[in-house]
């Protein structure tokens, strides 16, 4: 792996300070690391809507999907907290799990997922966080 554990998360940290959450004021910074080095952030931004909120693994995903990743997928580092501060572990939503699985798959990966909180970094396979998946190859 090319990813230091420490690195991504201080680039999901740096993404956290990006977030937009005036409504819950829970920030969430996320960094995906892929295996040519690059690292692609993204943070969660609300809405007022509540229900079109995006999720920072969400918009990290969209990001580097727009720049034509499509596979390549080999960490994720997530942190989040109230106001931006380090708070207990958070992981991928449900819905974070199954985007950032659609970009693993395609790669034919099971990354890493480092779970950032204060002071403690749980680490999991996404197999782990989302067992008997559904993706891409389900439909093919």
């Amino acid at each position: 792996m090319t990813h230091d554990r420490d690195t991504l998360i201080a680039a999901a940290k740096a993404a956290q300070t990006q977030a937009y959450a005036p409504y819950s004021n829970f920030h969430v910074g996320a960094a995906l690391g892929f295996a040519d080095g690059a690292v692609v952030t993204g943070a969660n931004a609300e809405n007022a809507s509540y229900g079109l909120a995006l999720c920072a693994e969400t918009n990290a995903v969209a990001k580097a999907m727009n720049e034509g990743r499509r596979g390549g997928l080999e960490a994720v580092a997530v942190i989040g907290g109230m106001h931006g501060q380090p708070g207990p572990t958070v992981t991928p939503c449900g819905r974070c799990r199954q985007v950032l699985n659609e970009l693993a798959q395609l790669g034919k990966t099971d990354p890493v997922i480092w779970c950032a909180g204060d002071g403690e970094v749980l680490e999991l396979r996404l197999s782990a966080l989302l067992p008997h998946a559904f993706g891409p190859a389900n439909l093919g």
